[in-house]
C-alpha cells in the first residue's frame, strides 16, 4: 500500500515540490507533537493525530463496562500464563506520526520485558482493541472517512485488531496481512458467538462475557 502511493506521487511532474511541503508540514506538526506530550498529564485522556490535539469526552456506561469486562478477562489470563502485558486506557502508543491512547493493548511478552518503570511512550501492541463511542467511530473503523486508526495500526504492524461496538453488542476481528500491511477481516461476532485471539495464546472467550456481569464473572472461572 505505501509502495503504491510513492509510485503515485513520483509519476507527477511536481513531485519534489509536493515532498518539500510536505516535509516542511511534518517538521512543524512534530514540534507541536513535542509540546503534546510534554502538556499530556495523567488524568486528560487525549490523541495527537495527523497534527491535532484530539480530546476525549467521556463515555456512556455501556463503553465503560465492555472495556471493563474485557479487560478483567484478558488481563488476569495473559497474566496467569506469563504472555506479555495488558494496558488501557492510558497507555501511550507512539507511532511514526500520531499518538494514541487505545482502550486497551496487548504486547508479547518480548516486547513488554523491555518496558521500564519511567516509560511513558510504548511501541505498537500485537493487539489493539477500540470500544466504539459517537466521538471515535470515524477514526477507528475502515468504513469510515478516513479509518485513521485502522490504516495507522496496520501500517505499524499491530497483528490483531478488535472494534467492539456495545450498543449492537457485537465485534468485528481484524487480522493483519503482512504482504501488503493492512488490515482483513477475520470475523463478525455476535453474542452467542465465541471470541478466539489470534495473538494471544488460547484465550478464547464467550463475547456475551464481554457485554454481561454474570457471564464475565463464569468465563472468570475458566481462563
Amino acid at each position: 500500500m505505501i509502495t503504491n502511493r510513492v509510485a503515485d506521487l513520483l509519476e507527477a511532474p511536481d513531485a519534489r515540490l509536493v515532498i518539500e511541503r510536505a516535509q516542511a508540514i511534518l517538521e512543524n506538526e512534530a514540534q507541536r507533537r513535542k509540546a503534546f506530550r510534554e502538556w499530556l498529564r495523567d488524568d486528560v485522556k487525549a490523541e495527537f493525530i495527523n497534527g491535532e490535539v484530539v480530546m476525549h469526552s467521556p463515555v456512556k456506561r455501556r463503553h465503560l463496562e465492555a472495556t471493563k469486562y474485557l479487560v478483567n478477562l484478558l488481563q488476569n489470563y495473559v497474566t496467569i500464563h506469563g504472555l506479555g502485558e495488558v494496558d488501557f486506557e492510558k497507555a501511550l502508543v507512539s507511532l511514526s506520526r500520531n499518538d494514541y491512547e487505545p482502550d486497551i493493548c496487548f504486547w508479547n511478552k518480548e516486547t513488554a520485558a523491555l518496558f521500564h518503570d519511567d516509560q511513558m511512550e510504548h511501541p505498537a501492541p500485537d493487539l489493539i482493541v477500540e470500544v466504539l463511542s459517537p466521538t471515535t467511530v470515524g477514526r477507528d473503523k475502515a468504513t469510515s472517512v478516513g479509518g485513521i486508526k485502522f490504516e495507522d495500526y496496520a501500517a505499524h504492524g499491530v497483528r490483531e485488531y478488535w472494534i467492539i461496538d456495545p450498543v449492537r453488542q457485537s465485534l468485528l476481528q481484524y487480522k493483519l496481512d503482512e504482504a501488503l500491511m493492512a488490515f482483513e477481516e477475520h470475523a463478525v461476532l455476535f453474542v452467542g458467538d465465541t471470541l478466539e485471539s489470534l495473538t494471544v495464546t488460547g484465550f478464547r472467550i464467550p463475547l456475551q462475557a464481554v457485554f454481561d456481569k454474570d457471564v464475565n464473572l463464569a468465563a472468570l472461572q475458566n481462563i
